[in-house]
């Protein structure tokens, strides 16, 4: 499902003629199959989010290769790229990155819009959606008027409305209390049994780290050996 073969980052600071190198990840390689919830560890500034960014498109990894669905998606322009997100992958945040503009129901609303979907099919997903997880009777609030953990399942509704078979979480659980935290986390296992979703999940909380299928460390920038075991 998702094949990553010796990938590097290193950002550049400074000016032409002056600029200093700085490494953040060194030839990482990894499968994660379909169906799976793989969970990503590591201290802050390990290189883990990078890694996540780079799966989703959001940078262009300075060497190396990463294939979703047998795709090679390092090979794709930000437009295709773009495209190919919006059909293949879900994203959750831990700042969960909703519209405050927009009430519940229109924040899972708009990536069918973006899509291209008409109006009334857009209205039977977005209100399916919103009564999977449990908060199409929250329709009309806005993100203010919603608790953390509401606020985070609207981005999970966002994430799912588009029956992505994969689904990137940069530390879902981080803005959330531990009870909270339980549900939500639950909830996720939920959606992996039940709609067969693949998850990728970026933390580095031991309780969201424990509900992997497999844990893999990151250190430094690097793969820990024995980490990927199969």
């Amino acid at each position: 499902m998702i094949q990553i073969k010796d990938l590097s980052h290193y950002f550049e600071l400074g000016k032409k003629g002056d600029k200093t190198t700085i490494p953040v990840l060194h030839d990482v390689s990894l499968s994660i199959h379909q169906k799976e919830i793989v969970t990503i560890v590591g201290k802050s500034g390990s290189g883990k989010s990078t890694l996540l960014n780079l799966i989703g498109g959001f940078m262009r990894p300075s060497k190396g290769h990463v294939w979703i669905n047998q795709k090679e998606v390092t090979k794709l322009n930000e437009a295709d790229f773009a495209d190919f997100r919006l059909n293949h992958i879900g994203f959750i945040f831990q700042n969960f990155q909703l519209i405050p503009s927009m009430t519940a129901y229109q924040n899972v609303e708009l990536p069918l819009i973006l899509k291209g979907i008409d109006e009334v099919k857009r209205a039977e997903i977005t209100r399916e959606t919103l009564e999977r997880v449990g908060l199409l009777n929250y329709h009309t609030h806005y993100p203010s008027e919603l608790s953390g953990g509401q606020q985070q399942r609207v981005s999970i509704a966002r994430a799912l409305v588009l029956n992505p078979p994969i689904i990137l979480a940069d530390e879902p659980t981080g803005s959330l209390d531990s009870e909270t935290e339980a549900d939500l986390l639950g909830f996720i296992q939920q959606l992996n049994q039940e709609l067969g979703i693949t998850f990728l999940i970026i933390t580095h909380d031991e309780e969201v780290a424990s509900i992997g299928n497999r844990v893999i460390e990151i250190r430094d920038g690097r793969i820990m050996e024995g980490s990927v075991s199969q």
